[in-house]
Order: C-alpha cells, then structure tokens, then sequence
C-alpha cells in the first residue's frame, strides 16, 4: 500500500487534515458555534478563487500551490467569521441569520466567480472546481510538507496560549477579568480554527472539512472530562478517519 506514490499521499495528507481539524474544533463544539465551521469552509471557495486569480495574473508563483489556496481560503473564511460577529452585534438578527447572511454572500460570491474564471481565458485554471469537494489523488508530497508545517505552527500558537485558550473557550466573563482581553483572544483563536479548518480543502475539500472539525469533538466531548484529552482524543479520531 505505502510502495504506492499516489495512495501514500493520499493517506497522510487526509491522516495531517484529520489530525488538525479534529484538535482545533474542540474549541469551536465548546463555545456552541459548530455551524461556524460550516461557514468558514463554504466561504473558503471566494478566498480560493481570488488568490488563485491573484497569484495568476500578479505573482509569479504556482496559483494552485498549497500555501496560496491556504492564504486565500483563510482570508476568505476569516471575513465571513468576522461579518458573522458583526452582524450578531450591531443590528437585531440573531447568530443563525448572521451566518445564513455571511454564507449567502461568501459561498454565492465564490461559486460567481468561479463561473467567471472558468469562463476566462487566465491560463492553469483548471481544477479548481475540485476545491469544492476535493481530491486527495491530486496531493502532492510538497502540499502535506505545507499542511503538516502550517498545522504544527497553528499547534505551537495553541502550547504557548493553552491557558488563555482554555479560560476564554469556559467563561469569557473570567477570562477578561484575568486579563485576557476579548480584542485580542477572539481573533487569535479564531483565526487558528480557520487556518485548522481550511487548510484541509484541497485534500478532502470544503464540505468534508466541516465533518473533520466537529465531528471528533462531538464524540470525544462524552466520554472526556478534561480539555486535554478532548482536544488529544479528538485529534485521534480525526487522524484515524482520515487515514481509514
């Protein structure tokens, strides 16, 4: 099985996605924001689109490579997440209408121009479509370097703030008064679930991404009664899905 070039790869970049995605979506299960994973992965494909775009016609770069699909996707889901909260704030529609407006605006936007780029005449464009649903066959030994490198990086961000990560997710009344301020620990860890969330959607695509990142926090959350081993149980099950 492993003597094969295209089934090797396939299994450790859905194994490094599983992994990842499993982790950080504990945190997401635990503030009752579930659907936000739904979110930011459908929203990812306006922010795949547009780098794409970008890195086409302005950056002499491969458009297809895994940390421009990363940089965009992350940008992309990121702004849906952020116009959620806005929305949830400043006007009277509640947090499910907020992410029904986010989801509209972010999946239609990026299925528009995805009609429109492959409409054009801007050359390597395809395949991207595949973004959507993804497939792991396509993952090259340069792409899981990137994944397992960016998520490693998002896990090193979550040793360092374990303790601030852990107070805001339970009480984040208790967390400002610790000192732990909302301005600062919202986008820092909201910005590695998205990171942890997308990075996956070439692989195994923006649907699957969504299962990868509450589905192991889901199970784990019964039977763990410390943050730890959820976050390290749930980290398992994703990577042994993925895998398998």
């Amino acid at each position: 099985f492993f003597s094969v070039y295209i089934y090797r790869t396939t299994f450790w970049a859905a194994l490094s996605v599983g992994v990842f995605a499993g982790a950080f979506g504990c945190f997401l299960y635990l503030r009752k924001q579930s659907l936000a994973s739904d979110v930011i992965g459908h929203s990812s494909l306006l922010g795949v689109v547009g780098a794409f775009v970008f890195a086409s016609l302005w950056l002499e770069v491969n458009p297809q490579s895994m940390l421009v699909v990363t940089v965009g996707a992350a940008a992309s889901g990121l702004a849906a997440f952020v116009l959620t909260n806005w929305i949830t704030h400043h006007t009277p529609l509640g947090h499910d209408a907020a992410m029904a407006v986010s989801l509209s605006l972010f999946y239609g936007g990026g299925m528009t121009a995805l009609f429109m780029l492959n409409t054009s005449s801007i050359p390597g464009r395809g395949g991207i479509g595949n973004y959507i649903f993804g497939n792991a066959a396509t993952t090259r030994a340069v792409d899981i370097r990137t994944t397992i490198g960016i998520g490693l990086f998002i896990t090193l961000l979550l040793v360092l703030f374990w303790k601030e990560f852990k107070i805001y997710s339970f009480d984040p009344i208790a967390s400002t008064m610790y000192g732990f301020l909302p301005k600062i620990m919202n986008p820092l860890m909201f910005t590695t679930i998205t990171v942890a969330i997308i990075m996956g959607i070439k692989s195994v695509g923006m649907m699957l991404m969504v299962a990868f990142a509450i589905l192991p926090a889901a199970a784990t959350h019964q039977f763990c009664r410390r943050l730890s081993t959820m976050v390290g149980c749930s980290a398992l099950i994703g990577g042994l899905s993925g895998g398998l």
